[in-house]
């Protein structure tokens, strides 16, 4: 994206014209101007020197009594779906630019662009052409606080072309390899991108952060080429406020330390005489990888940078606020150093759930773990907030970093699980459903955490009731976990017990968490489960990788039920458990048609039907 249209060029202009006005700005270029009748080409280096030229030159430089106006060059064929937006007011939320982008159509995404002007610019993505060129029409030239908005057409190397490729023009080098991300350090994140760091910082404090109408914090994000978003609405009267950095590891931590100098620098002014601890705010499914066993990382980061930690305790959270917070003390440079190590920590548990996910999403068609706050999803500020769930199905518009505090885009409930639990959603409560688990025996004492803290916490995070049944001897080596709850709260609860079985190394590092599950199904559906010859139930294990067992001879209850046992890892587990409760769904379907038509009154003999032709 370094070559450069020049629109209203005076016919008088010429090319020498042109590399004095760039020689006199210091702006480079790679090649020759290619001065037309009313416009000109030129290729620059890079992108940097390309969007120098753009904000300098475009609507500011007159050559022969003409405004010259400057922008990408885009091939017909590669105008699509993508934009750039420049001169945006500086001090711009983006939870405002996010809402005025949607406005003409879906934003599927939208990073910022590092330059060396105080305006802002944004290369954003739409769904479709003709959201795109609707945003175009709408937003190029609007005014937006006293600052008028250029909106122009950038490659889109995903768009298919409409005709046959045309050569290059003369006299032009070919185009580089297609961008994969925005240029500069201060790149806002996509979806699933690198987390941010959010801290708290006490409330007397935000002023000195923002500075006189945002000098001091437009300051440190041009310095550390990061975003910063200080939630000043959030929890009115509290004593602290959190703050949300974008950026990359090295941009956060200069951020953060920023900060620390600026709040201990208005400390002095103000004779404020208490300490200013450093305070991270970290997702609790990361926290206890961050702890490690017997405390043993923790302790590490302690004694390598000099600093005393501690992290909220489990009690503080709520199914509405999922994060812990984390206190460093020590000197600023002491907590600097801390601040890196648990934030290397925190991204290196958060990119190995992704990884996992990423490898084991495609077994559930459909679902969305960011809707069930298993994961920091990325938006609002101030965690997965599950008051903000939409109805399954319903789709929301593009998150900002929010729609959480980490970031990512695209609907925040995508439809749940399977068809027969839309369906059971669509008649109102989804129904209940009883799981019975198989954990390690020695590790109950984790499950259930320091006075039932950890399992209380569970089963009120994920909406089930969890409970361990009493051990069947002295030297039993499993326990059974009874579970009851939607299939949405089946799915949290089960994945937080393999997850934590994992952190707590009851599996080795390389071992793959794989554990026991029991459903019951009544016992004449049992044959529906197996199939005929066995076909379902081998088609079942071959589509979820699990081991599926419905034992021969068995004894069924007294509600005449009967047990499936499934074995695997806990994506296999869960389609395993998914289709099997699909299959009963259906069973209970068919049993409610037959019972309507033994129901339905009879008159008399009817007419038999006529036979189609």
């Amino acid at each position: 994206m370094n070559k450069l249209y020049i629109g209203n060029v005076s016919a008088e202009a010429s090319e020498e014209d042109f590399e004095t006005i760039f020689e006199q700005w210091k702006i480079p270029h790679s090649g020759p101007f290619l001065v037309k009748t009313g416009y000109a080409f030129v290729d620059c280096p890079d992108e940097k020197a390309a969007m120098k030229a753009i904000d300098v030159l475009s609507g500011k430089v007159e050559l022969h009594g003409k405004v010259l106006e400057v922008e990408h060059s885009v091939p017909k064929r590669q105008r699509s779906c993508k934009l750039q937006i420049r001169n945006i007011p500086p001090h711009m939320q983006w939870e405002v630019l996010d809402g005025m982008l949607a406005q003409y159509g879906a934003v599927q995404s939208c990073e910022q662009v590092n330059t060396d002007t105080e305006t802002a610019v944004v290369n954003v993505r739409y769904a479709t052409k003709d959201q795109a060129r609707l945003a175009m029409e709408k937003l190029n030239g609007s005014m937006m606080e006293n600052y008028t908005l250029k909106v122009s057409y950038i490659p889109d190397e995903t768009a298919a072309p409409e005709g046959p490729p045309a050569g290059g023009r003369r006299g032009f080098n070919a185009r580089g390899p297609p961008r994969s991300g925005s240029p500069g350090l201060g790149a806002r994140p996509k979806v699933q991108s690198d987390i941010p760091l959010r801290m708290l910082v006490p409330t007397q404090f935000v002023g000195a952060i923002i500075g006189k109408e945002g000098a001091t914090i437009r300051n440190i994000t041009k310095q550390t080429h990061s975003k910063i978003d200080i939630h000043r609405k959030e929890n009115a009267g509290a004593a602290e406020k959190p703050i949300t950095i974008h950026s990359t590891p090295e941009g956060c931590s200069n951020a953060c330390k920023t900060i620390m100098d600026i709040m201990q620098k208005e400390a002095l002014d103000t004779k404020f005489t208490e300490e200013i601890p450093l305070k991270i705010l970290a997702h609790n499914s990361f926290v206890g990888r961050l702890i490690g066993k017997e405390g043993r990382n923790l302790k590490k980061i302690e004694q390598e940078t000099g600093t005393k930690i501690t992290i909220s305790p489990l009690q503080d959270l709520t199914l509405y606020n999922p994060e812990r917070t984390i206190t460093v003390k020590g000197s600023i440079e002491a907590c600097a150093k801390a601040e890196e190590e648990v934030m290397k920590k925190i991204r290196e548990s958060y990119e190995s759930d992704m990884a996992a996910m990423n490898l084991q999403s495609n077994l559930i068609p459909g679902l969305n773990l960011n809707a069930l706050g298993l994961f920091p999803t990325t938006a609002t500020g101030m965690g997965p907030s599950m008051s903000n769930i939409t109805p399954p199905g319903a789709h929301s518009g593009c998150s900002s970093f929010g729609c959480s505090p980490y970031g990512g885009e695209g609907p925040f409930w995508a439809p749940m699980l399977s068809a027969s639990s839309q369906s059971l959603a669509g008649q109102g409560h989804p129904e209940s459903e009883t799981v019975h688990l198989f954990i390690p025996a020695l590790a109950v004492g984790a499950i259930i955490g320091k006075q039932g803290q950890h399992i209380k916490q569970l089963s009120h995070f994920a909406g089930a009731s969890i409970k361990i049944a009493p051990a069947e001897g002295m030297d039993a080596k499993q326990r059974m976990v009874i579970i009851v709850g939607p299939p949405e709260a089946q799915f949290k609860a089960q994945c937080r017990i393999f997850g934590k079985l994992k952190e707590e190394n009851f599996f080795g590092p390389k071992e793959e968490v794989k554990l026991e599950a029991h459903i019951k199904v009544p016992a004449f559906a049992a044959g529906r489960v197996i199939g005929k010859g066995g076909k379902t139930v081998n088609e079942l294990q071959n589509l979820t990788c699990a081991e599926v067992v419905v034992p021969r001879d068995q004894t069924p209850d007294e509600n005449d039920q009967v047990i499936v046992k499934i074995s695997g890892h806990f994506f296999a587990c869960q389609l395993a458990q998914r289709k099997i409760q699909e299959i009963l769904a259906q069973v209970r379907r068919q049993q409610q048609q037959q019972q309507q038509q033994q129901l339905k009154p009879t008159s008399g003999p009817q007419p038999p039907m006529p036979r189609r032709k």
